[in-house]
């Protein structure tokens, strides 16, 4: 007979195996879940403030939510793998079942190989989101930004809400919006224009029409918001003396489209491009892109051994430290990112140096667990030999 605390990858294997990856995957996919949806809900809630102050077209709040789905997921699936591991370990700890698996020959190096095994397959999807998907996303964000700064309030303004434009100095209300050949129509729009004078006093000029559109100057090119069959009333703040004038129809002038060329920073740089620059920023981006896919299986060293509670600790009792951790890795890689553009250490260094550090405390952390698994293996071999 063979060493009964031998296990070779075999059908029993195989099963012990699908079952780890699903505890963790299972896990994984709850925390993912609920960070991605804190994520969405506060993005959504700074993109709707946005609309609401007309700085941004409500036609274009989900397109950008998906744009920056994969910069979400670069943040969430590291952290969501490690609680995976830490918290469907500890429970198996709890219960007594990695006891079992123990006795059974399933040691803590089978135990690491299944995990890296688990942990390969998020690590793929991270290199996915990190070296492609991420990078595309902030160039379709970046041209969408620069597509809404080239929009007039016209574009921007909500029915039934009044939204400040030109650095507040006019406010823009209509009482509905209809969208035709000719563009949006405003129904019963209110403009208010405040003008500063140097001595401090301000004009104010209120247009009230029943309806506004949108025109633009053959020969100039220059656009105009044209309101039509309204009232102009001129005055100062405070004061009751205002001029009523009516109107047929009345042009006001409108913001100067701007004219921007597409500038990339280095985050939204496809990755052949930082690999081929030499800039110091260029370079720092694409250590960073590489060390997202590094902390995969880094963290699952870490959290491993991290995971091994006993039967009264609990099964979150190493949540505290473990989140610490990750959290001192993240802040850690962010510091170096930053020393790296710029310039107070060489690329060179770059940020392998954050990765060889808890690479290090991954390595220490498996000498107590090591300990005890040879003088486990010992004991069975002296009970043997008796």
């Amino acid at each position: 007979m063979g060493n009964p605390n031998r296990l070779i990858w075999s059908d029993d294997s195989m099963i012990i195996f699908r079952y780890l990856s699903r505890q963790i995957f299972q896990v994984m996919a709850a925390v993912t879940l609920i960070l991605l949806l804190i994520a969405f809900i506060t993005r959504f809630l700074q993109y709707l403030s946005n609309v609401v102050e007309g700085r941004l077209s409500s036609d274009v709040l989900f397109l950008l939510m998906l744009y920056r789905l994969p910069d979400f997921m670069l943040v969430i699936l590291p952290f969501a793998l490690f609680l995976g591991i830490l918290l469907a370990y500890g429970r198996m700890y709890a219960e007594n079942e990695m006891s079992v698996l123990h006795a059974c020959g399933y040691s803590m190096r089978k135990l690491l190989t299944a995990s890296l095994l688990c942990s390969s397959m998020v690590a793929a999807g991270v290199a996915l989101f990190s070296l492609q998907l991420a990078p595309w996303g902030l160039q379709n964000t970046e041209r969408l930004g620069q597509s809404q700064d080239e929009l007039t309030e016209l574009d921007l303004i909500m029915p039934g809400q009044f939204q400040n434009f030109d650095n507040d100095l006019r406010t823009t209300y209509a009482e509905s919006i209809v969208v035709g050949n000719e563009g949006r129509q405003l129904n019963n729009p209110f403009v208010a224009v405040r003008t500063d004078s140097a001595e401090g006093t301000s004009q104010l000029r209120i247009m009230v029409a029943e309806s506004a559109r949108p025109i633009v100057e053959p020969n100039s090119g220059r656009r105009f918001m044209l309101l039509e069959n309204g009232y102009f009333y001129d005055g100062i703040p405070g004061q009751a003396d205002y001029q009523i004038t009516q109107f047929e129809t009345q042009g006001l002038l409108l913001p100067e489209r701007a004219e921007l060329e597409p500038v990339l920073r280095e985050k939204a740089l496809p990755t052949l491009a930082l690999w081929q620059s030499t800039d110091a920023p260029a370079r720092a981006e694409l250590q960073w892109r590489i060390s997202v896919i590094l902390l995969i299986p880094i963290l699952t060293l870490i959290a491993v051994p991290l995971s091994k509670v006993e039967p009264r600790q609990g099964r979150f009792s190493k949540l505290v430290p473990a989140t610490a951790i990750y959290a001192f890795y993240y802040i850690m890689l962010q510091l170096a990112l930053a020393w790296v553009e710029d310039g107070i250490i060489s690329p060179v260094i770059g940020l392998w140096w954050v990765h060889l550090l808890f690479l290090t405390l991954a390595l220490l952390l498996y000498r107590q667990p090591w300990r005890k698994t040879g003088r486990i293996k010992r004991a069975s071999t002296l009970m043997g030999s008796v």
